[in-house]
């Protein structure tokens, strides 16, 4: 089973890298949560990083300040959206008012 990084337990951000169908990487800084040994998070299905994993799930993390200051080693994971019957431990009440998509991410084996 996959495990999540030290470097990125107890940390509030991580960059995501997500691939264009160019191969060319974007980071982005993401809010997070940790469940299970899977690393959750939330954005909206208009955004172009949901649209980048819906094309490629292969994806770069890793541990980031608030502004996408990479402060740790990045490691490669896959993402999963995650469809809206299964729950999500970052569903916190700022984010119920708001219409979003889940997407787990599962580090592979090594």
């Amino acid at each position: 089973m996959a495990t999540v990084p030290t470097e990125i337990h107890g940390q509030h951000y991580i960059s995501l890298g997500t691939f264009r169908k160019t191969g060319v990487a974007v980071y982005t800084p993401i809010w997070f949560a940790e469940d299970d040994n899977k690393l959750f998070f939330m954005t909206s299905s208009k955004l172009g990083k949901y649209k980048r994993i819906r094309n490629n799930p292969q994806v770069k993390i890793a541990p980031c300040s608030i502004r996408g200051k990479i402060t740790g080693p990045e490691f490669s994971a896959t993402v999963r959206i995650l469809p809206p019957e299964e729950s999500c431990p970052l569903a916190l009440a700022q984010h119920r008012r708001l219409p979003r998509n889940h997407a787990r991410m599962n580090r592979p084996h090594e």
